[in-house]
């Protein structure tokens, strides 16, 4: 490998010559944050010399400056372009927008099937997104996707294991669906079940919640995926405000995370490498049974919510999604229960309240939503 001499172009022979330099045993990560861009690390253990070219808080892009690979840079399947299935009201269409700059949504193609579901999820590897569902008074476990980059109507991909109402995740290689109800709504679910999202294919058994639950909210990174909330009618209590946790990368029952500040179902939930934000849902704590309330934690850490700041108005049935650095919350039912065709939207690494981004082709509720490039 080079010396430092040699990758800064003879300009300095020592680390003590140069003032944005880390020195560490491990390698930076997406989330160290230097002050300006140019900053060295140098990961004492390998030899690895890091330059980092893009400082945007928690998205850090790291470049090897040795031979240029194993840079360290946001995952891949946090894209910049969100699609959102509609599956609670028909027509069955598919919204896009770019969560990078705020705008209305445009018209992305149609869903394969046009039954009213019940309530889907989705999730993506950032190229393609895949959407499961479960259909009113059918037996249908049906899963379909489509391609993120290219307009057009969603193809067939597979079979659940069950058909239900699950909180979808993923780690840019596998997705997983966890929880649900069946058999239209009267009885709920614990499985979680996986599929591999680059190839078609049945879902396959990875595991079990902890308890039987219906509409969890679920955020992921690379190596957790966060099942937070539900509700388990007719069973007492009713809903629950408990999170749980499972490695994507393996097969294996749920274990306890933490608590929710709210007991609750059916909200929203976009994460970064490092949070995990809950968005809105269903509530008996309050009035109106909904909330708007932002709540986070950090996901390598197990522990409870912490208050992140406010939606622009109380929504249940609303979904989320997100790229590196912004979150993007839309649809959803209004506590007048008119249904909502706003997005709204908050930057992950920094907590406050969300701001207003555009609206949906049509109000909605129930979206599933993902993002890619």
């Amino acid at each position: 490998m080079a010396n430092l001499s040699d990758l800064l172009g003879g300009a300095v022979s020592n680390v003590e010559d140069v003032e944005t330099v880390t020195s560490s045993s491990s390698d930076p990560a997406v989330d160290s944050n230097p002050s300006a861009t140019g900053h060295i690390w140098i990961n004492t253990t390998s030899g690895e010399v890091y330059i980092c070219t893009d400082i945007t808080s928690g998205s850090n892009v790291w470049t090897n400056m040795g031979d240029g690979g194993g840079a360290v840079k946001p995952l891949a399947f946090y894209g910049d372009r969100v699609i959102a299935f509609s599956v609670g009201n028909a027509p069955q269409s598919i919204d896009y927008w770019n969560i990078t700059s705020t705008g209305n949504a445009s018209d992305f193609g149609d869903n394969l099937h046009t039954n009213t579901a019940v309530v889907g999820g989705a999730c993506s590897d950032g190229s393609r997104g895949v959407k499961s569902e479960y259909y009113a008074g059918s037996s249908s476990y049906s899963m379909e996707f489509v391609t993120i980059s290219t307009l057009g109507n969603a193809s067939s991909f597979g079979n659940a294991t069950l058909g239900r109402s699950a909180g979808a995740s993923s780690n840019g290689v596998r997705g997983l669906f966890a929880g649900g109800a069946t058999s239209g709504g009267s009885t709920k679910s614990d499985i979680i079940d996986y599929i591999t999202i680059a190839t078609t294919g049945d879902a396959t058994d990875f595991g079990d919640l902890s308890e039987i639950k219906n509409n969890p909210i679920s955020i992921s990174n690379k190596d957790r995926a966060v099942f937070s909330g539900g509700n388990r009618y007719p069973t007492t209590p009713t809903n629950v405000n408990t999170m749980e946790y499972v490695n994507p990368s393996s097969t294996g029952d749920a274990t306890d995370f933490g608590d929710l500040l709210y007991i609750q179902y059916n909200g929203g939930g976009v994460s970064g490498d490092t949070r995990g934000i809950i968005c809105g849902g269903y509530s008996p704590s309050d009035a109106s049974y909904l909330l708007n309330t932002l709540q986070y934690f950090t996901i390598a850490s197990t522990g409870n919510a912490t208050d992140f700041g406010d939606l622009l108005f109380k929504t249940g049935e609303a979904d989320a999604t997100n790229n590196s650095t912004r979150g993007v919350i839309a649809g959803g039912n209004s506590p007048t229960w008119s249904t909502i065709n706003q997005i709204q939207y908050i930057t992950i690494a920094s907590t406050g309240n969300a701001t207003d981004f555009g609206d949906l082709t049509e109000a909605t509720t129930n979206l599933s939503m993902c993002s890619g490039d």
